[in-house]
């Protein structure tokens, strides 16, 4: 049998990442319900306007990405997990084109992560050939380097970095790298460059997960519910909003 028709095995499952990515995606459920109370209901909510609000929800949003990451050398078809990722953040994108122009979504979660799975499948068998403890490091350093890119600049912080050229920002077309142009909106933003870093350091983290080599309690299931919701994150993702909405429709009387 050729190599390439060899099926991965199968796997101890990890039920801390389970939970863990559960977690994840009930903070964003959390956040995005008090982002439609405070900004579509008037519902006055002071964190929302607190700097500190904004970093907790990228820690988390981080976490699910790195979670997701591992979970790559888990998957049998990585390629074919990102399109259909990639897919259902389009058919969001057309959904709030239609019925919400004024708040588009173009480069969210659903099609950070669809990207990132598929350019892990094409490079997969060179990524692996980069020891672990090469790469983490290498991947905090590019996150660092990369993080200001949306702000217009490369390095860890403002005051020492390299202004990029704004002809790269002003073309609108590179947006899923996270150069944009004066005026961009998109509700849900999550641009490959520097989120994608986070995303591949958690793939060579992942090995150790594979090979049985975390700690006993990462395979252990701690709370149920979570790990649930950490096996259905994509459902919970899709179906979320249009229940925060009909919950608010009775509360309210209008959406």
């Amino acid at each position: 049998m050729s190599e390439t028709n060899v099926e991965k095995p199968r796997y101890r499952r990890a039920g801390f990442m389970d939970e863990v990515r559960g977690f994840c995606i009930l903070c964003m459920v959390f956040y995005h319900a008090m982002f439609d109370l405070n900004y579509t209901y008037g519902v006055h909510i002071p964190i929302m306007f607190d700097g500190w609000f904004g970093i907790i929800r990228d820690i988390f949003a981080g976490m699910f990405m790195f979670i997701s990451g591992m979970a790559c050398r888990y998957s049998r078809n990585n390629a074919k997990r990102g399109i259909e990722c990639f897919f259902i953040g389009m058919v969001i994108t057309f959904i709030f084109a239609f019925f919400a122009p004024d708040a588009p979504i173009l480069f969210g979660i659903l099609h950070f992560m669809g990207v990132s799975m598929m350019i892990y499948a094409v490079t997969e068998k060179y990524l692996l050939k980069i020891p672990v403890k090469i790469a983490v490091p290498a991947c905090i350093i590019l996150f660092l380097l990369t993080r200001g890119i949306s702000s217009g600049y490369l390095g860890p912080i403002k005051e020492f970095s390299i202004a990029l050229p704004r002809f790269i920002y002003d073309a609108g077309l590179l947006f899923p790298l996270g150069f944009i142009k004066n005026g961009f909106q998109s509700l849900d933003y999550f641009p490959l460059l520097p989120w994608f870093f986070v995303f591949i350091a958690g793939s060579y983290i992942g090995k150790y997960a594979v090979e049985d080599r975390m700690p006993d309690f990462f395979y252990k299931t701690h709370c149920k519910p979570l790990a649930v919701c950490g096996k259905y994150t994509l459902w919970i993702y899709v179906l979320h909003q249009p229940l925060l909405l009909g919950l608010f429709l009775l509360i309210f009387g209008h959406i």
